[in-house]
């Protein structure tokens, strides 16, 4: 039988910052696919796009994801949910419980990923780096909860140093370079090896193809990472500006703890929404003895 993946998330899924000869994206997720096992024997699907929030995988890349039948999916959400003016957590969550339940519902062995520190990953001072990670810590409390909830295979690069090494990251410091995709589909097939599912080869760390030129980086910016601030500039920088001084006023008072207060109160209510879903009912599967990856690029 034909395993059958699929992929499901934004534009880091879709394979921004991994680009092949003769024009488009590979990324993580295919090489993944690879690493399974050869054409034929993996039937590979990436429905994944650029700016994609949690709404658009459960509203539009779900139902095209369970018309593929998977019997494996990849799920890598919430990035975008971050970078937006708005941020409803209950919605956010019932989005990731949706998709995950479904594809889980379904029959896929479910594969989430946890999300970096933008702080570490950006370099950003410290009252910009606050709120935007309060807001990824949230979202990540919410993948863990649906995790175990659905007991699917449980990713996280973040606690992994190499992570945050610059050449892991391309020239916008959003998407991983063609090592990085390297980096998190190592770190996937490992965890994916734990329990049970098997593998035809680990992915090299190495990349295969050259680094871009300097043109090509200025080029890239100037065509794409323009039109990324420009969108944002409409949407997420007045929200980031208010929050930005929001968080200084507090801070002048001595009152900091009271923003964490109420990201805590926030999640709370986010995480007792999600308790009125119904669990996937069915035996958990058993973790498999812990596959050792003897490359330091890898496992650090």
């Amino acid at each position: 039988m034909a395993t059958r993946l699929v992929a499901l998330g934004d534009s880091v899924t879709a394979g921004l910052g991994d680009p092949i000869p003769g024009g488009g994206w590979r990324g993580y997720a295919a090489i993944l696919a690879d690493a399974l096992g050869p054409h034929g024997q993996v039937e590979f699907s990436n429905v994944a796009t650029s700016g994609a929030t949690s709404r658009d995988l459960a509203a539009d890349q779900l139902p095209r994801a369970l018309s593929l039948r998977p019997t494996l999916a990849t799920v890598l959400a919430g990035v975008n949910d971050t970078l937006r003016g708005t941020f409803d957590l209950p919605a956010i969550a019932s989005d990731i419980e949706e998709v995950v339940g479904g594809l889980r519902r379904a029959g896929a062995t479910v594969l989430t990923v946890r999300l970096p520190d933008p702080g570490l990953m950006l370099g950003i001072p410290d009252l910009v780096r606050r709120p935007l990670t309060r807001r990824v810590r949230a979202i990540n409390t919410i993948l863990d909860h649906v995790a175990h909830r659905h007991d699917t295979v449980h990713v996280d690069p973040a606690r992994h140093p190499a992570l945050y090494e610059r050449r892991m990251w391309g020239v916008d410091r959003l998407h991983p370079s063609e090592r990085g995709h390297r980096l998190l589909a190592r770190l996937i097939a490992a965890e994916l090896a734990t329990r049970g599912v098997p593998l035809d080869s680990m992915p090299d760390a190495e990349p295969t193809g050259a680094n871009p030129s300097a043109w090509a980086s200025a080029r890239w910016m100037a065509v794409e990472g323009t039109g990324w601030v420009v969108r944002r500039s409409r949407d997420f920088l007045p929200e980031l500006a208010r929050l930005v001084l929001n968080e200084a006023w507090h801070d002048i008072r001595g009152r900091a703890e009271l923003l964490d207060q109420r990201f805590h109160n926030d999640l709370d209510h986010a995480l007792r929404h999600l308790g009125a879903q119904p669990p996937v009912t069915g035996p958990r599967r058993t973790p498999s003895p812990s596959l050792h990856v003897a490359t330091e690029d890898a496992c650090p």
